[in-house]
């Protein structure tokens, strides 16, 4: 049983590889507060165009409208109507994005975010460590290994591209386990 906390906010992430459903996770709970008639509200970073400049898009192509910002301080004035906001790919943010979901989260706000823990090189990535240890509520997600088929916590970049952010899907990521992952570093 998970008690939810009385009249406060609250931080809740959720984090994993790529492929392992942290989008459609958020869609979900979102649309659960949709139902329940809950003023909500979803932000992700200008950079994550991929699919949709006005929506949240899962790789299954569920999706639900968005707001793009450059920077997590826009969310505070933005997020002032609602009660529920959600935040995706929150590893692309700086920062400030802890401070930002904690005000939220002090102001009564239930705070959704979602995003990539390690990044292709199994190395926390962005903000996503200090979200985690300052959640309420934490869920890290698996994928399923394409090599092998056990679950699959690690993200393989496919491509020869080398920086840390590099925007694709299946043309340059795969999920994989431990054991068939691949270090950049070892190849």
């Amino acid at each position: 049983m998970t008690l939810t906390p009385k009249d406060a906010g609250w931080i809740e992430v959720i984090c994993g590889s790529m492929f392992s459903g942290k989008t459609e996770e958020l869609i979900r709970r979102l649309r659960r507060a949709q139902i329940a008639q809950m003023p909500t509200i979803i932000f992700k970073p200008r950079i994550d165009s991929r699919y949709s400049e006005t929506h949240i898009v899962s790789h299954n192509k569920m999706k639900l409208e968005s707001h793009l910002v450059n920077t997590p301080q826009e969310i505070l004035h933005l997020a002032e109507n609602a009660s529920v906001v959600a935040i995706d790919e929150a590893q692309f943010f700086n920062d400030s994005i802890l401070d930002v979901c904690k005000t939220l989260a002090r102001q009564g706000k239930r705070v959704v975010v979602a995003g990539l823990d390690t990044d292709y090189r199994g190395v926390p990535f962005g903000p996503m460590p200090q979200l985690m240890c300052e959640a309420d509520y934490l869920d890290k997600l698996r994928a399923i290994c394409v090599q092998c088929g056990n679950p699959a916590t690690y993200t393989q970049r496919t491509s020869n591209d080398t920086g840390q952010v590099v925007i694709g899907e299946l043309d340059k990521y795969e999920a994989r386990c431990r054991n068939c992952y691949q270090s950049p570093e070892d190849e």
